[in-house]
């Protein structure tokens, strides 16, 4: 009987709660305690009760004592591999579910026959998590002696290439043509993809491809700080010139993922001190950094730079001042708090970073996991650096030939980048919580793609060991 798989991935920080995966004929219960499952179910015709029907529906349910929290689902044609409808149809659907005291993360990549590599299985992850819109008051309260310790002593979690988590602004500018033509200059394996079709098709698919290419997170901007994150990189730049000038959005600082634009400089400042002003004992610690910003998308100069901040931190009356990278490595929490510093901002900072173009550009774990492991072996190459940057994602957008199927076999839910979330997590993530917590005694950034719960519990928890 034909049949299609589903990798099942889970991550449960709140006591008392359960994931069920479902297919037709049989489910799946999780409920053990911070522990990164991995499990594999079908969807069988064979359990498919109508005889002319190929498709079945694989669901997941979320409870907290008995009362659901979430549910999800997707069905699936057996016969062909398709999605054929459900809530998990499209990426950008997939928002995590926000309650006061949980939230569950997941994420569904549509696999095809498993062409370069890629999984022939269908991938679902799913993470129970608390709200971890105070972690740093929980771990660190007021008066608390972890409070008087130095801020580096904090694990923090973080969101690779925020400024991704939205379609919105890379769609306005999509519709000019000049966007391919820049990219195919910028990006090799842009120019591969669309080398291999007229313009008119290129524009076509143009969306596939930057979806492909750019898109690193799903949630909003409040939503991944309840989740816990409190590290971010931004890339503030203007529209790329051949664009700008036609003025397709208008014409402020954008995250730029190479020439394509994502989250406006403004909306991510003003979500951040938003959050500060609700949350008044956590601190965002944010570096801005140009690389792979083509040159031909603007810098900001430093007095942009200086009236973005400015405007951004004007509603909290003087209860939020920016702080610098020297705040960030000398002063303690308590004092960051006191001196109302909670907006941590500075840029190129030279960090130490666990990401190698060659250890990243894969689809499988390992290669993260060894980069990893010669940190472990090899503490001094961290040594004397401001903090220190575990990369979690891997970077299948630099293999070509994945990247090339992804575009050409694209819908809504295959990004190769959403492909690798989970495999690679169940192994990179249960390292970081066991070895990361000795790796050195300054500040550890956790990085990862799709921000999620279980990359934030593993921060939140090795902030709270660093700093007993």
């Amino acid at each position: 009987m034909p049949s299609k798989g589903i990798q099942c991935y889970s991550y449960i920080a709140v006591p008392n709660c359960t994931i069920e995966f479902s297919v037709p004929g049989s489910n799946l219960i999780k409920s053990q305690l911070r522990e990164f499952s991995n499990d594999h179910v079908e969807v069988d015709k064979a359990h498919i009760k109508s005889p002319f029907s190929f498709t079945g529906t694989f669901c997941f349910k979320v409870s907290e004592d008995g009362r659901q929290v979430a549910e999800e689902s997707i069905d699936i044609n057996v016969l062909a591999g398709d999605l054929e409808g459900g809530s998990m149809k499209t990426m950008e659907n997939q928002l995590s579910v926000v309650t006061p005291d949980v939230i569950v993360a997941y994420g569904f990549y549509d696999a095809g026959p498993g062409v370069e590599g890629l999984p022939s299985s269908n991938q679902c992850y799913v993470t129970v998590t608390p709200n971890y819109s105070n972690w740093m008051h929980d771990v660190a309260a007021p008066g608390s002696p972890q409070s008087e310790k130095p801020f580096i002593r904090f694990f923090l979690p973080a969101a690779h290439d925020i400024g991704m988590n939205s379609m919105a602004s890379a769609s306005a500018v999509i519709k000019s043509p000049a966007l391919v033509e820049a990219m195919k200059g910028i990006s090799p394996i842009f120019a591969a993809v669309a080398g291999m079709m007229t313009h008119e098709a290129a524009m076509h698919i143009a969306p596939n491809i930057v979806r492909s290419l750019a898109m690193t997170q799903k949630d909003t901007l409040p939503t991944i700080l309840a989740l816990g994150a409190r590290y971010f990189e931004f890339r503030p730049a203007y529209l790329h010139s051949t664009i700008r000038k036609d003025k397709p959005i208008p014409d402020v600082l954008y995250f730029s993922h190479s020439a394509i634009p994502g989250m406006a400089y403004a909306e991510f400042l003003h979500g951040c001190v938003q959050f500060l002003i609700e949350h008044p004992d956590e601190i965002i610690v944010t570096q801005l950094r140009w690389d792979g910003v083509p040159n031909e998308c603007a810098r900001p100069s430093d007095q942009d730079l200086s009236e973005y901040l400015s405007t951004a931190i004007a509603p909290s009356n003087g209860g939020i001042l920016a702080g610098d990278l020297n705040d960030m490595l000398t002063l303690t929490i308590s004092a960051l708090r006191t001196q109302r510093k909670r907006l941590l901002i500075f840029s190129n900072a030279d960090s130490f970073s666990t990401y190698t173009d060659a250890g990243n550009a894969t689809l499988v774990p390992g290669p993260l996991i060894s980069e990893f492991d010669n940190l472990a072996s090899n503490p001094a190459a961290a040594r004397g650096k401001p903090f220190t940057n575990l990369q979690c994602q891997a970077t299948a957008t630099n293999i070509k030939d994945v990247v090339i199927y992804s575009v050409l076999a694209a819908n809504a839910d295959n990004s190769c980048m959403l492909a690798t979330k989970a495999v690679c997590d169940n192994q990179t993530l249960p390292w970081i919580m066991a070895n990361g917590g000795a790796l050195t005694e300054g500040l550890v950034v956790c990085m990862n793609d799709f921000f999620d719960g279980g990359t934030a519990d593993v921060g939140v928890e090795l902030s709270r060991r660093r700093l007993a």
